[in-house]
């Protein structure tokens, strides 16, 4: 199979993690795929050159975050990082919102300084750090202590945006979030995908 992925992307990061996790390596390759690119060879392969994109071993593409990470966990029968209680679904989905706005305020900074929308910027950086307030109180459900899972991975995946957005500071009065990050982070398949700083 083949995975593409950009080194910056969290939602390509999450794919890369499960891939490590489930010790997938021998049997997934993953490519750096060129994308926001004109022209780029990626694009006769997916489309929509969103990432990741992962192309099965019968040909067959698929691509979002969530979809590829359910289809690798589940490849050897023995799916572990899934979330099935409702409560775990809400968490997740919670996870889901703080890294979709991280994301749209990273791709909003990557602009040209004269097209970025100030108005954007200034919503999404309140918007991360009203989650950072909900996640202080929510990181003590018992979801995100148990075996390692999927809301555990997405919400490590958007802490981890700080390397990539040095205005997203989220650590500060956030102890309970740093202590239950650091472990996490710490994780070999959060230190192999670590994003790179800009």
């Amino acid at each position: 199979m083949k995975l593409y992925v950009t080194p910056g992307s969290p939602y390509a990061r999450m794919a890369r993690i499960v891939v490590i996790e489930k010790g997938l390596e021998k049997r997934v390759e993953v490519i750096v795929a060129k994308t926001r690119t004109e022209n780029s060879p990626y694009y006769a392969i997916n489309p929509s050159g969103r990432v990741p994109y992962l192309v099965r071993d019968d040909q067959v593409g698929m691509e979002e975050s969530a979809l590829i990470c359910a289809y690798l966990d589940e490849l050897d029968g023995q799916p572990r990082l899934q979330v099935n209680t409702l409560e775990a679904k809400r968490l997740e989905a919670l996870a889901r919102s703080m890294l979709d706005g991280l994301a749209v305020w990273g791709r909003e900074r990557a602009r040209p300084e004269n097209e970025r929308s100030p108005t954007v910027l200034a919503h999404e950086a309140d918007r991360a750090m009203r989650l950072a307030e909900a996640w202080e109180r929510e990181v003590a459900n018992p979801v995100m202590h148990g075996p390692f899972n999927r809301v555990q991975l997405t919400l490590g995946c958007a802490l981890g945006m700080e390397a990539r957005n040095p205005h997203f500071h989220w650590r500060p009065r956030h102890p309970a979030l740093c202590a239950w990050y650091e472990p996490i982070a710490a994780r070999a398949s959060f230190a192999a995908t670590a994003p790179p700083r800009p």
